[in-house]
């Protein structure tokens, strides 16, 4: 996810861009840069970083011009650097873009460009747009774009100006956010609403495959047809703060809802042909069978998509799988050998005892792979194999699309392994991709369906302690659920096994004590009832989580949530979302600071 901005108009085009990428650098802080027509040529200034060094760059150049674009980047392709920031432009210089977004088949394109006498300079996906676009300019900049997204597959937000055309620049649009600002005699583009509302709270917005030329005076707008598309006018009512975070009342009530989306981008280019291709990571069956196991070591939220995985991985591949938290298995010398495979997740990829831990994997030479979500990462740097998981930036302290990309991410993995050791037929392989690919509807229609949760919150904000309860799968997704609830509401929370109960956890339970139930396992869900009626008899106020069409809890409990009905291994996608809301509407009764929770950081770095 990144940030995009542009200018043309009467005015200095190199302030109004600065000050809206200052307004988008929640959408990636990796590196900065702007392009800025003057007339004559385009000048280009870019910087890894914050948004503060290009600023510092920019403060003895001179980019004089009433028309530019500029960009700040959350690296997917390429790690961050000079280079790899935008603008790209073609090998003249003479066309320079902006890019938010994934091309899908940028390598193939590439070859197919490197054939033709392309020279490329970077290692990002966006230079093969600049210099398709280049191949099919022939003083139509409009028809050259358009061209160009025909070849194009993937998501993208793109701004594109030309030497050729001091006077316009021409924008698109697909799967990712691009408005249009409009102002009097002079227009504004922006991947969100904050970056121009100082200017204009007049907008279009641009709808997937359309194309808009933007001068000083008029916006014209086409489809993928080149027919002219109408458009009325949207007036922003929003403030600045309302603004920042899409409308959402915090930063992590609008994460969530952007999991379906990330659910999407994480999938897009894993999967080719019917079969998972986890790119770069080439692990072979040799390597399988003689790994003896595979151990999963992160801390908080990523440990906990580690349980997933480890379920996972031991039913699809058939490896003994261990999870450890990094800050103990550094210091219990822990029995691993040149082997084993060790696979590390961290959002950031600078959590410090993950690193740590993986940096004493590598020294006794066993096999790493980092699951992040930040390119050009420490850990990402230094794992043998890395596996992006492309969720955007996440503001919010307590994760939760990162979470929800990790789980896919090692979903991906486990089949991908399960297939090469010959360890699943081909029939649940192909049913099991197909399923994943329907994650990010599902996804949304949980999102749609959120009253009951609020319900739920309302009910049980006041509580001094709530419990959570499942067996297998749903037991590994409880434990995040408790985790986010303690992190944003501050209530006491824990998660059990439910076969435990009776072991000493139910002398907990009292009357009205709020109990989260997890009954998405079939091959559990009479047990599980047994547990419900346990601790319902004890006077529990019990929510469950279940499968649509498992009607028979109803009876049993004082609220149920329903998750649409999937591959059942793939239920804790979805089951998490409703625990994420739940976690994030009680917060917010009870009156917390959601995004930023007291005694916590995103990012832990120090022991």
């Amino acid at each position: 996810m990144c940030g995009i901005i542009g200018y043309i108009g009467d005015k200095q085009a190199l302030p109004i861009l600065i000050d809206g990428l200052k307004k988008l650098e929640y959408r990636g802080y990796d590196s900065a840069g702007v392009a800025v027509h003057d007339g004559t040529h385009i000048n280009i200034n870019k910087a890894k970083g914050r948004l503060t060094v290009l600023e510092e760059r920019i403060r003895h150049s001179q980019l004089d011009g009433t028309l530019g674009i500029g960009h700040t980047r959350w690296a997917t392709h390429g790690e961050p650097s000079d280079i790899n920031s935008h603008p790209h432009t073609n090998q003249s210089g003479d066309i320079a873009i902006v890019h938010n977004g994934i091309i899908e088949n940028y390598m193939k394109l590439k070859s197919w460009l490197q054939r033709e006498g392309y020279v490329f300079v970077s290692d990002t996906d966006t230079e093969v747009v600049a210099h398709l676009i280049n191949y099919y300019y022939d003083g139509d900049l409009v028809e050259a774009v358009r061209k160009t997204l025909d070849r194009i597959e993937g998501s993208y937000a793109l701004a594109v100006i030309a030497k050729s055309h001091p006077d316009c620049m021409v924008v698109a649009r697909k799967d990712s956010p691009l408005i249009i600002g409009l102002g009097e005699g002079e227009n504004f583009i922006a991947s969100d609403i904050p970056a121009i509302l100082k200017h204009t709270r007049k907008v279009y917005f641009l709808e997937d495959k359309e194309i808009a030329q933007i001068s000083r005076e008029q916006v014209n707008i086409i489809n993928q047809y080149g027919e002219e598309v109408k458009k009325e006018v949207f007036e922003v009512t929003w403030d600045v703060e309302a603004a920042e975070k899409g409308g959402y009342q915090h930063f992590m009530l609008k994460e969530i809802h952007e999991e379906p989306k990330a659910l999407k981008d994480t999938l897009s280019s894993r999967i080719k042909d019917g079969k998972i291709d986890l790119g770069d990571i080439n692990i072979t069956r040799e390597q399988l069978e003689k790994a003896g196991k595979i151990v999963i070591v992160a801390c908080g939220t990523a440990y906990h998509a580690g349980i997933v995985g480890k379920y996972v991985i031991e039913k699809l591949v058939r490896i003994p799988v261990e999870v450890e938290i990094a800050s103990e298995f550094r210091y219990k010398d822990p029995l691993i050998n040149k082997d084993n495979l060790i696979i590390v997740i961290s959002q950031s990829g600078e959590t410090a005892d993950t690193l740590a831990a993986m940096r004493m994997c590598k020294n006794i030479g066993a096999k790493t792979i980092a699951i992040t979500n930040v390119v050009g990462s420490t850990v990402s740097r230094e794992a043998d194999h890395v596996l992006y998981t492309w969720a955007g930036p996440e503001i919010a302290v307590a994760s939760t699309k990162a979470y929800i990309t990790q789980l896919l991410c090692l979903y991906m993995m486990a089949l991908d392994f399960a297939e090469k050791m010959g360890r699943i037929s081909e029939e649940v392989y192909v049913q099991m991709i197909q399923e994943l690919q329907k994650l990010p509807e599902l996804a949304q229609k949980v999102l749609d369906d959120k009253q009951i949760i609020q319900r739920c919150a309302d009910e049980t904000f006041n509580s001094s302690s709530i419990f959570y309860i499942g067996r297998g799968l749903d037991y590994a997704v409880a434990v995040e659920g408790s985790l986010k609830l303690k992190e944003i509401s501050y209530i006491h929370s824990e998660a059990y096994a439910a076969g435990e109960l009776k072991h000493g956890t139910i002398a907990l339970i009292e009357d009205g004590t709020p109990v989260v139930a997890l009954a998405t396992q079939k091959n559990l869900f009479e047990k599980t009832l047994s547990n419900i009626k346990e601790v319902k008899a004890r006077g529990a106020h019990v929510i469950a989580v279940a499968v649509e069409g498992d009607t028979e809890i109803e009876k049993e409990v004082d609220r149920v949530i329903y998750i649409p009905n999937s591959y059942n291994m793939l239920a804790p996608i979805l089951m998490v979302i409703p625990l994420q809301l739940y976690a994030y509407y009680v917060a917010v009764a009870k009156g917390c600071d959601v995004d930023k929770p007291r005694n916590l950081a995103k990012s832990v770095t120090v022991e």
